[in-house]
């Protein structure tokens, strides 16, 4: 029923995590999605529920066969949810069928920036591109947004998460290949106006977050936020960004034992096969089942430091995902895709009007969003108070 339906959104990567809870999402706000992707059978389910849906097999790689997809659905709005690889060239796709677009992000900040460079392109076809429309990046980016209008001058940023579960189980986040490489690869940070780089378990500290507790937290790479807050902030004077990530100990210790067991090394070769480690590891992983009654809460956050009416001022800001009903078997993965569904309905709904390639402090209007996340349960704070 392609051929004859027309869709509000267009989902890209709806067989994967994320882009289940965006379609989700989009089928409770009462909307038609065409899930694109490339295996059916992850999503018959949701097919077999849902009248307002079909399934369109698309590949990234074919361009000229994804652009007519995507042009044939009549959905004027695509929210991509495939790997953050695959972002430019989704982009690019989008641009050439006509449509606004908007993904989760990429840390591959070359590609960013080629992402971004798109914007009089965009402006002249009066198309809109966010990019980073997930937790972090994305929800942290909003909540910069809105502190930062409180201060006269930046001077330092801290953006994060943290979470916890309620059983020392390991259960599969929503990219392990992400995962491993937030613990290994060298975290950038800008110190003073200059980008350095750490080794994550360099970097290490305890820290409190309210809901979550004490925990371990350390600098990663793969984000974009150094990049797009030092942008955004420049006129304000920021120096310091750093980006962490915050564990419980049980899920810690079990990625560091992957690591140490060579999961997120380089390719091997078996009997003439290469094998990359963490794709192989990628898929056993899916056959483990989340333990019965599991539950997980996130705390989202973004410290900023500088200067108010000439004395010094601080805000915390902070999103609390609490486990929802109905979607227990997304853990608290429902703030990537939540997020990027209501940041799609608000291109959608007018909201969001105004054409270019934008990360999301630059263009997500902060009170409409804080709504939308306050009725999902995802309750944003400011300095201790909740605000949504």
């Amino acid at each position: 029923n392609t051929a004859t339906m027309r869709y509000d959104f267009v989902v890209i990567g709806a067989t994967g995590m994320q882009g289940k809870i965006v379609t989700k999402d989009l089928l409770k706000s009462n909307y038609s999605v065409l899930l694109c992707g490339r295996d059916k059978s992850r999503i018959e389910d949701t097919l077999r529920r849902n009248k307002n849906t079909a399934f369109a097999y698309l590949d990234l790689r074919d361009k000229s066969k994804s652009i007519s997809t995507i042009k044939n659905s009549g959905a004027k709005i695509v929210i991509n949810c495939a790997d953050g690889d695959w972002n430019l060239n989704a982009l690019e796709i989008c641009t050439a069928a006509n449509v606004h677009s908007i993904d989760l992000g990429t840390g591959i900040m070359s590609m960013l920036r080629k992402q971004l460079a798109m914007k009089k392109t965009l402006i002249k076809k009066k198309l809109i591109h966010i990019t980073g429309c997930g937790s972090v990046p994305g929800i942290g980016n909003v909540m910069l947004n809105y502190a930062s209008q409180k201060f006269d001058t930046v001077d330092s940023v801290k953006v994060g998460f943290a979470w916890d579960a309620n059983m020392n189980k390991f259960v599969v986040p929503f990219s392990i290949s992400s995962i491993l490489q937030e613990f290994t690869v060298d975290a950038p940070y800008l110190h003073h106006h200059k980008t350095r780089t750490i080794k994550p378990m360099n970097s290490v500290v305890r820290c409190y977050h309210r809901a979550v507790g004490r925990e371990n937290q350390f600098k990663v790479g793969h984000h974009p936020e150094a990049y797009t807050f030092h942008k955004f902030l420049e006129r304000k004077g920021i120096k310091n960004v750093e980006f962490y990530a915050g564990f419980p100990d049980h899920s810690m210790r079990a990625i560091l034992l992957m690591i140490e067991l060579g999961f997120g090394g380089k390719p091997i070769e078996i009997q003439g096969v290469k094998i990359e480690p963490d794709m192989f590891l990628t898929e056993l992983l899916k056959r483990i089942e989340m333990p019965k009654g599991y539950q997980e809460v996130e705390n989202l956050w973004v410290t900023l430091e500088g200067k108010y009416g000439g004395k010094k001022h601080k805000i915390l800001m902070e999103c609390i995902v609490p486990p929802l009903l109905g979607w227990e078997s997304a853990g608290c993965n429902i703030d990537t895709g939540m997020p990027a569904s209501i940041m799609a309905q608000m291109i959608h709904n007018g909201f969001i009007k105004k054409a270019g390639s934008w990360s999301p402090e630059e263009i997500v209007p902060p009170e409409p969003f804080f709504t939308q996340l306050g009725n999902r349960c995802m309750h944003v704070f400011e300095n201790g108070k909740k605000i949504n």
